[in-house]
């Protein structure tokens, strides 16, 4: 070793010879919903504006979410997805109904909110066809969050006829074609509701269990193995994923069960620590070291989440054959720092949050065999999102750069990583409290070891010593994402505030000494000896 490396004040060993699995791609997917301005404006601005389009797409954002390889991209929601009826979305564009979104009623809304318009009165210009084609530009696949609380099994079977039935098989294949898809969509993933414990129907985990079955039962792929997603827990509500398995297992209703959904969302919560969704959050830009650590410790709740859903659905599936899906996660603020005003649920993006995305991934990573899909939300203009999108303004944020680092991931085997370092101390409330002092996740492919770590600490750089057991390095690059200040943020006028750079490393004696900057990501790719 050498005199460098004894000097850290952290180590990192990762275990070649200790694989845990794959690290799927769909872990690396989005999430889009009719809400506020994620697809009006966001992606979709019509094939006669004069904003750059493919077919009424955004061109600057497929060009840059297909860079970080997206897998799946789920849709049209969220709570919009079980008030919505897919037929509103097909057939001529002109001749689509206008509906009133899900959302018209939400009080976060902006006052200086234009409520006439697309993202409160839905024109259905976005439907089906229209979402396929986005997923096809973007090189990933589409997810589709059927609407369980109203509308009937039949509708879904409809819809899953209407996207994967042969070209002129039927009169839904007829219609596909007429909207601009003669060859089938070939859909795989499809939920089955959404958050039925809540929004999607406020059921209790038997009756959802019962719908489930009968929304699922010989539904037909037309030569496509579908991968259908149950509408899991809200965070950590062990007894609905406890209760669902036991009771669709009855008659063998897990048979057709690919993944089971997950929400968790990451906010500071005021006085009295509210978990309600509405209240209680706090600025986006403006927060002091208590928030800025408390929301970190939020998110770290993952882990401990995968772990006991994963624990409760093995009492029934014993094979863990369903695996998890978190479809939503994320950073969840106060309004008051959106884009603009029609952008409903849309925040902010600070270097804080590619810590946040940094944790939360390397927790998926760690979990490769547990975890097959996760989505976060959302996509554009709302919550943690990878872009910022205004007419003909753009911009890309903080977490879409860490989403570009981590996706040389996608396919590799995770190792098993064992961390050390000097915790975080905070002030809580006046107490005493900790953070871990680093995380990291690594992948093998081939000869090429990826190590992702994260800094959390606002003010402390952890120099530490990464080894390699089992193997040896003969050369690494690094890749870093920090900022001087952790509320550092990309804007339409300053589009590049944050950004990665590369940064020097050396191998010594084997190890890998690295100095790990403040509130920072950072990405390390090894030539293996």
């Amino acid at each position: 070793m050498s005199s460098r490396a004894q000097q850290t004040d952290s180590r990192i060993e990762v275990l070649l010879n200790e694989p845990i699995g794959t690290i799927a791609p769909e872990i690396y997917s989005h999430f889009v919903e009719h809400l506020g301005a994620v697809v009006y404006d966001g992606i979709w601005v019509g094939e006669n504006s004069k904003i750059a389009n493919v077919g009424g797409i955004r061109k600057a954002l497929v060009d840059a979410l297909k860079k970080t390889k997206p897998a799946v991209i789920r849709w049209p929601g969220g709570c919009f997805a079980d008030q919505y009826d897919w037929r509103d979305g097909i057939g001529p564009r002109s001749k689509r109904p206008k509906r009133t979104n899900f959302w018209v009623d939400s009080r976060e809304w902006s006052s200086k909110a234009n409520k006439t318009g697309p993202q409160v009165y839905d024109p259905n210009h976005f439907g089906t066809v229209e979402f396929a084609r986005f997923c096809q530009l973007s090189a990933s696949q589409p997810y589709f969050a059927a609407n369980l609380r109203s509308l009937p099994a039949q509708d879904f079977w409809h819809w899953v006829e209407y996207c994967n039935s042969p070209n002129g098989s039927t009169t839904l294949a007829a219609q596909r074609a007429a909207d601009g898809a003669a060859q089938p969509l070939n859909v795989r993933y499809w939920g089955v509701g959404n958050e039925s414990w809540g929004c999607g129907g406020n059921f209790s985990p038997e009756d959802y269990a019962i719908e489930f079955k009968r929304y699922s039962a010989w539904v037909p792929g037309y030569g496509v193995p579908l991968r259908l997603v149950g509408s899991g827990p809200n965070g950590g509500d062990i007894e609905w994923s406890r209760r669902f398995f036991a009771k669709a297992a009855e008659r063998g209703g897990l048979g057709k069960m690919w993944g089971w959904g997950l929400h968790h969302y990451s906010w500071n919560a005021s006085a009295g620590r509210t978990r309600e969704w509405f209240a209680g959050k706090r600025d986006a830009v403006k927060f002091d070291n208590e928030q800025y650590y408390e929301i970190l410790k939020e998110c770290l709740l993952m882990e401990g989440l995968i772990t006991k859903h994963w624990d409760a659905m093995g009492v029934v599936d014993k094979a863990h054959r369903v695996k998890l899906a978190v479809d939503e996660w994320g950073a969840w603020y106060a309004p008051g720092t959106e884009p603009f005003a029609e952008a409903l649920l849309g925040q902010q993006n600070t270097m804080r949050d590619a810590v946040l995305a940094g944790l939360t991934l390397d927790t998926f990573n760690r979990h490769a065999d547990k975890v097959a899909m996760a989505n976060i939300a959302q996509l554009v203009n709302c919550l943690q999102s990878l872009f910022l999108a205004h007419e003909d303004k753009f911009c890309v944020t903080p977490t879409y750069h860490v989403f570009d680092m981590y996706a040389a991931h996608q396919q590799g085997q995770s190792l098993r990583v064992v961390t050390n370092a000097p915790e975080v101390r905070y002030d809580r409330n006046g107490s005493p409290a900790t953070l871990v002092g680093l995380s990291s996740s690594a992948s093998l492919k081939g000869k090429q070891l990826v190590i992702t770590v994260t800094n959390p600490s606002l003010d402390q750089t952890r120099e530490a010593e990464v080894a390699i057991k089992g193997g040896a390095g003969k050369s690494v690059t690094a890749t870093v994402l920090a900022a001087a200040d952790a509320h550092a943020h990309n804007t339409f006028t300053n589009p590049d505030a944050v950004k990665p750079a590369a940064a020097q490393v050396a191998v010594r004696g084997g190890a890998i000494v690295h100095r790990f900057p403040p509130a920072s990501v950072t990405k390390l790719v090894v030539d293996l000896a």
